[in-house]
This record gives structure tokens, sequence and C-alpha cells, in this order.
């Protein structure tokens, strides 16, 4: 059963950068269209960013555009997520999960989901 397993959070400063790792077990992988969505305490998880099987279309919530960036490799069955200019308000768990959507952005498209990493921003 294709897994997937995220890495690369961490404890940052306001205006810093990170980025996260998503490693899957099985070369299935390039055939899925792939997401990272993040859930801060209280909240709902929320779509973050999405990227088409090959990458050649990505989507991204308003929230981050400009500030994060989505790709993957297929070949190392990982995708990526670099943040930059991290903010308090992007202190959540965050998830990355696979879709056969055509457009992926809904949480209901996604189906196989990592287990999470922390990025905890202060201020």
């Amino acid at each position: 059963q294709l897994q997937l397993v995220e890495s690369g959070g961490g404890l940052v400063q306001t205006g810093d950068s990170l980025r996260l790792s998503c490693v899957a077990s099985e070369r299935t992988f390039s055939t899925y269209a792939v997401g990272w969505f993040r859930q801060a305490p209280g909240k709902e998880r929320e779509f973050v960013a999405a990227t088409s099987w090959s990458g050649g279309k990505s989507y991204y919530a308003d929230s981050v555009k400009g500030r994060f960036s989505i790709s993957r490799d297929n070949a190392k069955r990982t995708a990526y997520l670099q943040m930059e200019s991290l903010r308090p308000d992007d202190t959540a768990v965050y998830y990355c999960a696979l879709s056969n959507a055509a457009q992926p952005v809904d949480l209901a498209d996604f189906r196989t989901w990592g287990q999470g990493t922390q990025v905890t921003v202060s201020s």
C-alpha cells in the first residue's frame, strides 16, 4: 500500500524559510497529483498547494501565493514544499496527500495521507 512520509518541519522565526519533503513508498506516486495541506490547533485542515502528476500545473492557496512553492521529483518519489517569508500564522502540522482529481484543490479530492510534520513560526 502506498505510504507517504513528511519531513523537514521545525521551529523557525518570522521571515525564515523551510523546505518540507514528502517521500512516497512506491513508484506509482508519479501517477498522482500531490498536495500539501495544513492544520493549526483548533482549526480545520486547509489546502496549501498542489501540483499535477508531471509538475506542469500548480495550485496555491491565496494565503501562500508568492511565498510557497510546490515541486516534485518523480524519480525520487518525492514532493517538496519550499516555504519562504514564514509568518506565525503559518504555524501548523503540514500534511502531504495524493489525488486523482484533474484540479486537486479540495480536501475531498485526496485519499492517501502522510502523518504530518510540525512547523512552528515564532514572532
